[in-house]
């Protein structure tokens, strides 16, 4: 977010119902050994156990196939990388992506607000947490579209926007991100045809993300003009387009070395 924003802003369904079916007439003489079988009290209680083991069974299913299993596949992941306003907007533009929310990461001061993290010295960077579906797309190509969105070779802040908490960071939530995100640097540095070293996101451990303040939350839907007018005054796609080409906010696979 920009230094000048404040110019900027001023019951459950019951059980399924069955209808009632009369039994079916008897088609013997009344007490022939297949109507005593048919109506025998121990018959009709193997028969309620039989049901009630199918809808338990269908239950389960349900349950397993349902929004809790469906839970198993939610993924998070946190990116600093510059005004959150913007890396928001992006991020959540990505198939698969059910969220994104403005925050800071990365300092120690607990419950930070914009006024101290903005002033500086907390650590923290404005950063975003995405929460995606796993079965529709991977955490590399969160990450593709990450580094597109960024000023990659710009320690000091992104675009317009300077100072320690404007500065691009990943920060990983595990082993597994930890390594994709290392590789992806590499990646990144090819297709820019750069060394590693030039490279200036920073990659780090997640410890926590701590929500920003309402006002933040999708600026670029809720404060459309402001926000339109601020990203191109900080020249943000105009260095994208310079830096990543046709590839710019896209998510599509690395250029050939």
């Amino acid at each position: 977010m920009p230094r000048f924003a404040s110019d900027l802003d001023a019951a459950a369904p019951g059980p399924e119902h069955r209808p009632f079916r009369p039994p079916l007439p008897h088609q013997g003489p009344l007490g022939s050994g297949r109507d005593r079988a048919r109506f025998h009290p121990l018959s009709r209680l193997r028969q309620g156990l039989v049901g009630g083991l199918l809808r338990l069974s269908l239950a389960l299913a349900v349950a397993l196939t349902g929004p809790l299993g469906a839970q198993a596949a939610i993924q998070e992941a946190v990116f600093a990388g510059g005004c959150f306003w913007c890396l928001e907007h992006d991020l959540a533009q990505v198939t698969g992506v059910l969220e994104a929310v403005s925050g800071y990461s990365g300092g120690s001061l607990a419950n930070p607000t914009y006024k101290q993290v903005s002033a500086g010295g907390t650590g923290h960077q404005e950063a975003v947490r995405v929460r995606f579906d796993d079965t529709r797309v991977s955490y590399a190509t969160l990450l593709r579209a990450y580094w597109r969105n960024v000023d990659a070779l710009d320690a000091g802040g992104q675009f317009c926007d300077r100072g320690a908490s404007y500065r691009p960071v990943i920060f990983s939530a595990g082993d597994s991100q930890a390594s994709q995100a290392r590789l992806s640097l590499g990646q990144a540095a090819q297709e820019l045809k750069r060394s590693p070293s030039e490279i200036k996101v920073q990659l780090k451990a997640l410890t926590r993300f701590w929500l920003a303040e309402a006002y933040h939350q999708n600026y670029a839907e809720t404060h459309k003009v402001a926000y339109n007018y601020y990203r191109w005054a900080c020249g943000r796609d105009q260095r994208l387009d310079q830096l990543w080409g046709k590839r710019a906010r896209s998510s599509q696979a690395w250029a050939a070395g």
